[in-house]
């Protein structure tokens, strides 16, 4: 699938709360690890972070998105229950690692620096690396960064590209514990342009029409791909494979990626990467 900003900035549905409402619950709830449910179904703890629309953010008090979506969906198939908690980043990353949290899904791009700590799902989602920045900072391409103040998100891989243009732990790089707190020091003007994933900057200028931010890619930032996380030898994963492939060969996925991005996925992307 080719993910053009044009594409992208026509079809991401708005959600009405965005990054900067979701920001103040990151901590929301804990993981015990799964339990039965009243149908004697297994019921697997979720963490993820809820502040990264159109994937997963808060919604009248609870986690909605895609992802969520996706989830569910892919948990029915594969016979359990889930129970999604907005964790944040950090915390559900160290919940796998930990094993309190059995799954992981917001956005997570698969890396083979990863896999060395987690397991991971056949991909789910392309997507492209992006930069926002408000409108006058003299940005035209990744290489525009050097010299400017960049925001991040910590651990993500818009902090990966960002130092890939401008150098490891460069001091000019600010590393923001959310989504949504990155943003908000872009609209502040702490920062002057912001790198992330493609579909959460678009949402994020879609929504804050008066925000004065505008979006470029560049072809220096590759595709990347989604999947859902599991700890280490996780006995779950291979089921969520065969419930997620089913999902692609019955329409459902194509329903619920209609239902987000309005237009059509492109299927042998998926397949191709997972291969």
């Amino acid at each position: 699938m080719t993910y053009s900003f044009k594409k992208a900035a026509a079809a991401i549905v708005a959600s009405s709360a965005l990054l900067l409402a979701a920001c103040g619950g990151a901590e929301e709830g804990s993981s015990t690890g799964s339990t039965e449910s009243s149908e004697d179904k297994k019921v697997l703890n979720v963490g993820t972070e809820a502040t990264f629309a159109p994937f997963e953010f808060m919604d009248k008090g609870e986690v909605s998105g895609f992802d969520v979506d996706l989830l569910n969906a892919a948990a029915e198939e594969a016979g359990y229950e889930v129970d999604i908690q907005n964790t944040g980043w950090d915390a559900m990353l160290a919940g796998l690692q930990s094993g309190q949290v059995d799954i992981g899904m917001s956005g997570i791009t698969i890396t083979d620096e990863r896999k060395e700590t987690y397991d991971f799902s056949v991909p789910y989602f392309e997507s492209v690396t992006m930069i926002a920045y408000k409108k006058g900072a003299d940005i035209a391409s990744a290489e525009d960064l050097k010299g400017k103040k960049v925001g991040v998100q910590n651990g993500t891989t818009g902090q990966f590209a960002a130092e890939s243009v401008i150098g490891e732990n460069n001091k000019a790089i600010s590393k923001y514990e959310t989504a949504a707190l990155m943003f908000q020091a872009l609209q502040s003007g702490d920062v002057e342009a912001v790198v992330t994933d493609i579909a959460v900057a678009v949402e994020y200028a879609k929504s804050n029409p008066d925000a004065g931010v505008e979006t470029i890619t560049d072809d220096q930032f590759v595709p990347e791909y989604y999947g859902i996380a599991f700890p280490k030898n996780s006995e779950y994963k291979a089921d969520f494979d065969k419930a997620l492939n089913a999902l692609y060969e019955n329409g459902t996925y194509a329903e619920i990626y209609e239902k987000w991005f309005n237009e059509e996925p492109d299927m042998e992307a998926l397949k191709q990467a997972a291969q």
